[in-house]
């Protein structure tokens, strides 16, 4: 399997940086980091702010395994 070193992004909704695949913002036409990606897709299906984070951070627990 090929190893891919990403150059560190900055988010232009949050300001974090990260070096993952950028997601396609689905309010405006830019690349967000994934958690805005995701934060986008669950609030486009009704899921309120702070059940998205738990969700984000269920991810990101899974991810560090």
């Amino acid at each position: 399997m090929k190893s891919e070193i990403r150059e560190p992004r900055i988010c232009p909704k949050c300001g974090r940086s990260y070096t993952e695949r950028p997601s396609l913002s689905r309010v405006e036409d830019i690349q967000i980091c994934p958690d805005c990606g995701t934060r986008e897709a669950l609030d486009a299906i009704g899921v309120s702010a702070e059940e998205q984070e738990k969700i984000i951070s269920i991810i990101h627990r899974n991810y560090a395994e």
